[in-house]
């Protein structure tokens, strides 16, 4: 096995012609994680972040972009028991994914179904993690209840309408266009609200005969904040994972006492590996078992190589994308 390996690096902080396919020296397995030979590998909207200079890695990490990968194991380190030479993982990692390998905890690491292809393994961890923490986690997402999501269309959109939808629970999105409010409605999506040609507000209430949705997963900010306050029903949660426009805004938080809300926040890449591992095993236990019968796969948009890692990220920032786009190392 050779001791370099081609990677994806940004030569600074710009669109997708700062990334450069680079040699650099192959990561080796330090105790208890595995070493991946890279199929596949999600790109993800804190990669573009990363890209524009705005979300660099968490201290110790490789400056190499990429937060998920899929692959089959190419060697154990020490104490690493998990897996075996050859099994096939995906798994969530702090950077270092677009490239033919990467060294991630085996705890961090899940086996890949019978059925569910590379592509959609390395279109699996980081999505799914974010929204099993934020959604079913801390925003207590229960079956019959209904959640309003921003971006229906997006990785994370298109991950919450499956897994909401595999859970009994009724989802309500917004999207940009009437083309991508289609689409969320043929992946599962109850009500599709263009935000351009609606107040997704009154819509939502509409939806839900006036007393709103019980769940908001928001990624937008600015003045979302307020609406969705406005929106949310009582004793409802909003899940705030992003900050597509700035995360600072003019609140009344009157509505946080009346109605009896819960705002909850977080991230995902600088977790401990301790509190990774925790939610793979709760994807374990309540994920895989939808994915092995193929229920909830993740969508996939579009595939690149990675060689074409630029052509890639104009298609993330294009925002034209239903899904997820993908580098794929080997065909």
């Amino acid at each position: 096995m050779s001791e370099s390996m081609k990677a994806v690096m940004a030569s600074g902080a710009g669109g997708p012609e700062v990334l450069d396919v680079v040699t650099v020296p192959r990561p080796t397995a330090a105790p208890g994680q595995v070493l991946v030979r890279i199929h596949a590998a999600g790109i993800n909207r804190p990669d573009v972040m990363q890209r524009e200079g705005n979300y660099p890695p968490p201290p110790g990490a490789s400056d190499i972009l990429g937060l998920e990968i899929a692959g089959v194991v190419e060697a154990l380190g020490e104490g690493a028991t998990r897996f075996a030479i050859g099994d096939r993982v995906m798994a969530l990692v702090p950077s270092g994914g677009y490239a033919e390998f990467c060294a991630v905890h085996e705890t961090n690491a899940l086996p890949v179904p019978d059925g569910m292809s590379m592509t959609e393994a390395g279109a699996f961890p980081e999505t799914y993690f974010t929204v099993w923490s934020n959604v079913f986690q801390r925003a207590a997402l229960k079956k019959g209840e209904t959640i309003l999501l921003h971006g229906g269309t997006s990785g994370i959109g298109t991950t919450t309408i499956l897994l909401a939808k595999a859970l009994g629970c009724r989802v309500i999105v917004t999207c940009g266009s009437d083309e991508k409010c289609e689409s969320a409605k043929a992946n599962g999506a109850d009500v599709a609200i263009n935000y351009k040609t609606s107040d997704f507000v009154t819509e939502a209430k509409k939806a839900t005969d006036g007393k709103g949705p019980e769940v908001v997963l928001d990624m937008v900010g600015g003045e979302y904040m307020q609406r969705n306050i406005e929106a949310v029903a009582i004793d409802g949660r909003i899940a705030q994972i992003a900050f597509q426009k700035p995360p600072k805004a003019d609140l009344n938080m009157l509505q946080l006492l009346t109605k009896r809300l819960t705002w909850t926040g977080s991230t995902l890449r600088a977790r401990p590996v301790e509190m990774k591992a925790e939610l793979a095993r709760a994807l374990e236990e309540h994920v895989l078992p939808l994915l092995a019968k193929g229920i909830a796969k993740p969508v996939i948009d579009s595939t690149y190589s990675l060689n074409d890692v630029r052509q890639a990220h104009a298609r993330m920032d294009s925002g034209g994308h239903v899904g997820k786009i993908v580098l794929t190392m080997i065909a």
